[in-house]
C-alpha cells in the first residue's frame, strides 16, 4: 500500500465517524445534524492541516489523525453552540413575523419591513423593538458570535436614496441591539440598497420581500 493510500484511508474514516454523531454537552443527547456536519468538516480540515505539517510519510499519517480528532472536536463544538442559539431564537421569534433560517453554521434572521419599519422610515416599530429585546437576550447569552446586520430595499425610487435608507435601517437595528447590551465589537452594520433582491421587483409581493433587514449570526472567526 502506498504512503498516499495509507494516509487517505484513516482520513476518510475520521471524517465518516465525525459526521455520524456527536454528543451535545448541554443535553447529553446524540446530535446527527448540524453538529455532526460541523464535526465532519472540522475533521477534514484538521486532518489536512496535520498531514501538511508532517515531515515523513509516517509522521504525516499520525499528524493527520491527530488533526482530524482535534478538528472534529472543534467543529462539533461550533455546531452545538449554534444549535442551542438557533433553538432559543426560534422559540423567541414565534408569532413575531421574523423568520429564522439555518445556513450551515450560520443563523439568519429575516426581518421584513412590514414588521420592523413604517413606510419610508428608519424608526423601529413597537413590535420590532419587542422582538429585538428577545434577540438581544439570546445574543448576550451566546457572546461567541458575530452579528452582521444588513439593510435591503426594493427597486422603487432613486437608487441612491434606497441605499441610504437601507443603511439607516440597518443602523437602527444595530444601535437598538447595542442599547440592549450586545457588545458593539460584535456588531457589523451595512446597507445594500436594492442590489441584493430575493424576489422579483415586478410585483408588490416581491417588493415586500426585498424590503428587509437581515441579521446573520456567524461563529467568531468566520466572515459574514
Amino acid at each position: 500500500m502506498s504512503s498516499k493510500t495509507r494516509l487517505i484511508a484513516p482520513l476518510a474514516a475520521a471524517v465518516i465517524l465525525a459526521g455520524c454523531s456527536t454528543t451535545d454537552p448541554y443535553t447529553g443527547q446524540t446530535d446527527r445534524n448540524n453538529t455532526g456536519i460541523g464535526a465532519a468538516v472540522g475533521a477534514a480540515v484538521g486532518a489536512a492541516a496535520g498531514a501538511i505539517s508532517g515531515d515523513g510519510s509516517t509522521s504525516k499519517r499520525d499528524r493527520a489523525l491527530i488533526g482530524a480528532a482535534a478538528g472534529a472536536a472543534v467543529g462539533g463544538g461550533i455546531g452545538v453552540y449554534m444549535d442551542r442559539q438557533e433553538e432559543q431564537l426560534r422559540q423567541s421569534m414565534q408569532g413575531t413575523g421574523i423568520e429564522v433560517e439555518r445556513q450551515g453554521d450560520n443563523i439568519v434572521l429575516n426581518m421584513p419591513s412590514s414588521v420592523t419599519f413604517g413606510f419610508d422610515s428608519a424608526d423601529l416599530t413597537g413590535g420590532a423593538t419587542s422582538a429585538l429585546n428577545d434577540v438581544a437576550n439570546v445574543l448576550t447569552q451566546y457572546p461567541e458570535t458575530r452579528v452582521n446586520i444588513a439593510g435591503h430595499t426594493d427597486s422603487t425610487g432613486d437608487a441612491s436614496y434606497n441605499q441610504r435608507l437601507s443603511e439607516r435601517r440597518a443602523q437602527s437595528v444595530g444601535s437598538y441591539l447595542q442599547g440592549q447590551g450586545v457588545a458593539s465589537g460584535r456588531l457589523y452594520v451595512s446597507g445594500y440598497g436594492e442590489n441584493q433582491p430575493i424576489a422579483s421587483n415586478n410585483t408588490e409581493e416581491g417588493r415586500a420581500q426585498n424590503r428587509r433587514v437581515e441579521i446573520t449570526l456567524t461563529p467568531t472567526g468566520q466572515q459574514g
